[in-house]
């Protein structure tokens, strides 16, 4: 699930043509944390979910979607 889950985030990143800096520096989280989570070797909170969500302009429930 975390694999599937960073792979998702990549996307969205992507799509919002943000690199990962740009990502970390929008959530307020380190680039190595959103590297991480794109690798699949993060275990991601609720919380940072949620900023990711905010700083990429989803809903949350389109995360998983």
């Amino acid at each position: 699930i975390r694999i599937k889950f960073g792979i998702r985030i990549r996307k969205l990143r992507l799509e919002k043509h943000l690199s990962q800096e740009e990502l970390a520096a929008k959530s307020k989280l380190h680039r190595t944390y959103i590297s991480g989570i794109e690798l699949g070797v993060r275990n991601v909170s609720l919380r940072n979910i949620e900023k990711l969500a905010k700083a990429l302009d989803v809903k949350i429930i389109d995360i998983f979607n």
